[in-house]
């Protein structure tokens, strides 16, 4: 079961990714209540996800990016590192931003939910998108 936990992480970092998108469409398409579900859906994958994540990490420890004969060229294996430390400490932040963003939306408190939002979005999305980059280049790349 821990074995799959990688594909399943990448499919959640994937359709979290989805779900911000089209919570920020809903958004700017003045679709309040959609964009409420949305966003709190998103929340919830997201929060899957992680659970998922420390599961893994718990069980399985961490996979290294391959080296020495037949390992990707220095560049590749340079362009993942810098990937992978963007993605883990903006990952940090993201609980965080997210539900005082969520908190502040919840709360009408609009002015400070927007203010946080335009951090918290792209912070977010970057980091979702990350994660699926990590995995393929970690564990689809062939190497």
């Amino acid at each position: 079961m821990i074995s799959w936990l990688p594909h399943l992480n990448a499919s959640l970092n994937a359709l979290a990714t989805f779900l911000l998108v089209l919570g920020y469409v809903q958004i700017k398409r003045g679709r309040e209540l959609e964009h409420r579900r949305t966003m709190l859906s998103c929340f919830g994958v997201s929060a899957l996800f992680l659970i998922s994540y420390l599961v893994y990490h718990a069980a399985a420890g961490s996979k290294k990016f391959p080296t020495g004969p037949g390992a990707p060229p220095d560049a590749v294996r340079y362009f993942y590192y810098g990937i992978l430390a963007s993605h883990i400490v903006l990952a940090a932040a993201v609980p965080v931003l997210a539900m005082l963003t969520i908190y502040h939306g919840l709360k009408d408190n609009r002015g400070k939910h927007r203010k946080l939002a335009k951090w918290t979005f792209p912070i977010w999305l970057y980091v979702s998108i990350t994660g699926v980059v990590v995995y393929w280049m970690l564990y689809r790349m062939g190497y």
